[in-house]
């Protein structure tokens, strides 16, 4: 199991340094392997069940069951991580989504009514295994109290954006050019040989916490802790825009008679996330992550709250552009403070109840936004990203108090710095994790 590293605290935090971290590349490379098919997941039903039915609205639906039910089960998979380890936990999960695919496969290529093809989506949701939470969670084990845990959180945000710009491409790719089921199958082989690869790597996992040193069990759900609740609230205002500039980036694409723009409306959108994003892991910062928190969501819900007056293309590139540029800050924030916030016992739980959170707000806002866009236009699917950010961030200012850890002296090692050690064994100093 995984103890956490020394790290040079005179050097800039940076890529280089953090893929350094001895044993990284054991648990990065596998983990961007078995956490691709996530970005593949619902596009390819919603292809596969279009082709079959016929109906978006019905591949909606499914496609929308199918999100929410991850959503919802993800932190359950968090919390039996946390509780048994990432192995016990990952194994039988692939192997369970690989069986959930291939049934709903069966289903939709053999005419199933939609009642079944949803019945067959909810255990393909539940079962989408959390390899994102895990390195996160392997992140913070090996950074644990570190400068570099910000970096790690901006590397991770890439990584993700990433995989939800190729994975959707190459979803596409396989089920318009071989057959409408190939993207769903290659999601179900993908997940599971790259989620077998990921859990033999077990030197780097972080420690389980089911039972303390008499057997008892000692562990408490992530969400006591008011900070992470006040963190998913944030994060459903995120999942908020990405739900509600998906459709209505599409609709405005078919009201100015260019389907194709959205793609590229999209690709600027995701561009900008991206770059913000690996600029975030390079700069140094001088505030804490609390104030970086409230001054980037404030940044996000000035942006997204102008999104509605955009007339054409250029312009709302522009504004997507800025939209994708605030959006990585708050959200890799987010993810950093879980660190200072949560307890090592809880992390995996805690992680996933952030990316649930983006996901349920991402499908409750495709579900809104569609709504407002066949009723009204494209302009009010864009109030829905407004709308989510607003009420998130007012959340945030109210609860600010919240973000600060219980016990502003947690420094790891504290103690054992005085010996020179972190946690008795021959780690060195650390330095201490601020929140404002």
């Amino acid at each position: 199991m995984t103890s956490a590293v020394t790290t040079d605290t005179s050097a800039r935090p940076g890529y280089g340094q953090l893929l350094r971290t001895p044993g990284a590349l054991g648990f990065v490379l596998p983990g961007f392997a078995a956490r691709l098919p996530f970005g593949m997941l619902t596009i390819s039903i919603l292809l596969l069940v279009q082709h079959t039915t016929g109906s978006y609205a019905s591949a909606g639906i499914v496609s929308a069951v199918t999100g929410i039910s991850m959503a919802l089960f993800a932190p359950v998979m968090g919390s039996l991580t946390d509780r048994h380890g990432q192995s016990a936990v990952l194994v039988p999960g692939v192997l369970a989504h690989a069986a959930a695919v291939a049934g709903l496969v069966a289903l939709a290529l053999t005419d199933a009514p939609l009642w079944a093809l949803a019945a067959a989506a909810v255990p393909t949701g539940a079962s989408v295994p959390q390899v994102g939470p895990m390195v996160r969670a392997r992140w913070a084990a090996r950074l644990e109290g570190s400068p570099l845990l910000p970096t790690a959180a901006a590397f991770e945000s890439v990584t993700d954006e990433f995989t939800f710009v190729v994975g959707p491409v190459l979803a596409t790719a396989l089920c318009t050019g071989v057959h409408p089921a190939a993207g769903l199958a290659t999601e179900a082989v993908l997940t599971l040989a790259g989620g077998l690869v990921f859990a033999a790597r077990r030197a780097s996992q972080p420690r389980a916490h089911a039972h303390h040193e008499g057997g008892a069990v000692r562990r408490g759900s992530a969400l006591a802790h008011p900070g992470l609740r006040v963190l998913i609230a944030a994060f459903l205002g995120i999942g908020a825009v990405f739900g509600g500039m998906q459709v209505s980036l599409a609709a405005f694409s078919n009201e100015i008679g260019n389907p194709g723009a959205n793609g590229v409306l999209y690709g600027v959108f995701a561009a900008g996330n991206m770059v913000a994003g690996i600029a975030c892991g390079a700069i140094a910062w001088k505030i804490g992550p609390r104030r970086r928190l409230l001054l980037g969501y404030a940044g996000l819900t000035a942006a997204a709250s102008v999104l509605w007056t955009a007339d054409s293309a250029i312009l709302l590139g522009g504004l997507g552009l800025l939209v994708g540029l605030c959006i990585a800050p708050a959200l890799i924030t987010g993810y950093t403070m879980v660190e200072a916030l949560v307890p090592a016992n809880a992390r995996t739980e805690a992680f996933t109840w952030l990316t649930g959170a983006v996901a349920f707000g991402q499908a409750v806002a495709v579900i809104a936004a569609g709504n407002l866009t066949d009723s009204h236009g494209s302009a009010y699917g864009f109030l829905v990203p407004m709308a989510g950010t607003v009420l998130a961030f007012a959340t945030l200012v109210a609860l600010r108090a919240k973000l600060a850890p219980k016990a502003p002296s947690r420094v790891v090692g504290a103690s054992a710095a005085r010996t020179g050690t972190a946690d008795g064994r021959g780690v060195g100093h650390r330095t201490p994790v601020t929140v404002d």
